[in-house]
């Protein structure tokens, strides 16, 4: 499944314009390289979104192409939270 498509889905970004923006301007990485909207992901991926001075880390663990909302969070575990980088 695409990023931005996965990002949406898994509603760690609520629409996909914004997803593809956010890896478009870099700041988006899988496995700690930095990815297109297009990048394929798989089970296992490390996604690493930077924020301003916040960061999101999460361990894909599902992929599916349709979920309802309170199963979307089964997809993926946080592995470091929006916190402040220090």
């Amino acid at each position: 499944m695409r990023l931005d498509r996965y990002l949406k889905v898994s509603r760690i970004i609520k629409r996909r314009t914004v997803a593809k923006e956010a890896c478009e301007s870099g700041r988006v990485s899988i496995n700690e390289k930095v990815a297109k909207p297009s990048t394929d992901v798989i089970e296992g991926d490390i996604i690493e979104i930077r924020y301003a001075e916040k960061v999101l880390k999460a361990r894909i663990l599902n992929i599916s192409n349709y979920v309802h909302k309170e199963d979307a969070k089964q997809m993926y575990e946080i592995l470091l939270g929006v916190e402040d980088k220090e």
